[in-house]
Formats: structure tokens, sequence, C-alpha cells
């Protein structure tokens, strides 16, 4: 009797699972579940600055996106960029600037990462994407926006500076966790 009850119980698991699996893939769910935390702690993180000079350096949106970019992919890291910036600016923490730079900057990072599968080339492609042309990006943001004057590369630094800050954040994680043969 237990027997065949189990027995009746595993089809029965059975017949669920693969319905699940036809509607909402195991790996959709995962993805879902982990840019969702990914942005809980973006947006907790953003605060977080290191002075930099006379420059304030916040890190945490571009180690995201790097972080990202190498364990979901470029939709997902776009994704992520958008909501975390659009939650920012709901809470009042965040600018519109928050948008160009941090998804033109996952863009980049997770084409290069899905194309080429090397490290340094997404690195790199962060701090190119987010600094220097989602730098240039915010400029028609800011002025036509924003309505703020401003210098067609007056974004570049200060994102630059945040750009390498999280990169290298990024970097030395990632460094940690490929040397101890975690897989991500």
């Amino acid at each position: 009797m237990k027997c065949e009850k189990q027995e009746e119980q595993k089809r029965i698991d059975s017949r669920c699972n693969n319905i699940l699996a036809k509607i909402i893939p195991e790996n959709r769910i995962v993805k879902l579940t982990v840019s969702a935390m990914y942005v809980a702690l973006t947006v907790v993180l953003s605060t977080l600055s290191i002075p930099v000079g006379v420059m304030r350096c916040y890190p945490v949106q571009h180690f995201i996106n790097v972080l990202s970019a190498i364990t979901l992919g470029p939709e997902y890291s776009i994704l992520i960029a958008f909501v975390t910036s659009l939650i920012r600016n709901i809470l009042g923490t965040g600018t519109l600037l928050a948008f160009p730079g941090s998804m033109v900057g996952a863009l980049c990072c997770g084409m290069v990462f899905k194309y080429t599968q090397k490290y340094y080339l997404t690195y790199l492609a962060e701090i190119i994407g987010t600094g220097i042309v989602g730098g240039l990006i915010a400029f028609p943001v800011a002025a036509f926006v924003m309505g703020k004057k401003c210098a067609v590369y007056a974004f570049i630094l200060p994102f630059l500076v945040s750009t390498i800050g999280g990169t290298i954040i990024a970097a030395i994680l990632i460094g940690v966790l490929r040397k101890i043969k975690f897989t991500i």
C-alpha cells in the first residue's frame, strides 16, 4: 500500500514538473531570482561611496554590471541596470543620469562576455561603455531632459571614476571565485 502511494506520488510529481518545465523553464526562474537579488543588493548599497581625491566613487552599480553580465548575460544585465536606476530614482537616491551610464555599461560588458568569454575584455567594456559612451550619452539627458547646462564631456570623468572602482572590485571577486574553482 505504501509503495503504491509513493509510485502514484512520483507520477503526479513527474507530470507537474513536466508541465511547469514547459510553462516556466527553470533556468529563467533562477535568472530572474538572481536578477532580483542583484537589484536589491545594488539599491541597498547604492549609497556606499569611496573618496577618490575631490570626487566620490560609487562602485556598486558597476560591480553588479560586470557580475551580472558574466553570470546572467547581456539581457538580464541591462534589465538589472534599468530596474535599479528606476528604483533609485523613485526613492530619490539617484538621478536620470543613472540610466545611460549603467545601461550602456551593462550592454557593452554583457555583449563582450557573451561573444568572447574573456574576463579582461569584459572589464574593459564596462569601463568604456559606462565611463566614455555612457558619459557622452548623459550629456543630452542632462541638457535636454534635466535642463542642466554643462559641457559635453562633463560626465566622463565622474563616470570613469565610479566604473573603474566597481570594475576593480568585480575583477577581484571574480578572480577569487575562479581561483577557488567556484562556477560562475
